[in-house]
């Protein structure tokens, strides 16, 4: 069975609603889970009013327990351990967000 290290889903360029785009993000999320093959996942919220990515963080935070870590796109450099240790764990040489500070994606890191 192959690894998908990193999947990128992209929930903020696609006119949904807020419900949409969550109920997506839920079972995007749940598949790769029992798939058992993907170790991480970008999430694209977009720039747009914040409102997706706050309803995103705020969805993440109600998962305690079911995800390795949650790491914002601002957070996502070097000197965040939980960024450092994903990007190991995934083998991800290059990724164009890394250190970047893009508010527009946080990432998932599975178990």
């Amino acid at each position: 069975m192959s690894v998908e290290k990193l999947k990128i889903i992209d929930i903020g360029h696609s006119n949904y609603s807020l419900e949409q785009a969550l109920l997506l993000l839920e079972t995007t999320v749940s598949q790769f889970i029992f798939e058992g093959r993907t170790r991480a996942i970008k999430v694209i919220t977009g720039h747009g009013s914040g409102k997706l990515r706050e309803v995103v963080k705020t969805w993440c935070r109600e998962q305690e327990g079911r995800f390795q870590a949650v790491i914002p796109g601002e957070n996502y450099s070097l000197f965040n351990k939980d960024a450092a240790d994903m990007r190991a764990d995934c083998e991800l040489k290059s990724d164009i967000d890394f250190g970047r500070g893009n508010r527009a994606v946080i990432y998932i890191w599975l178990w």
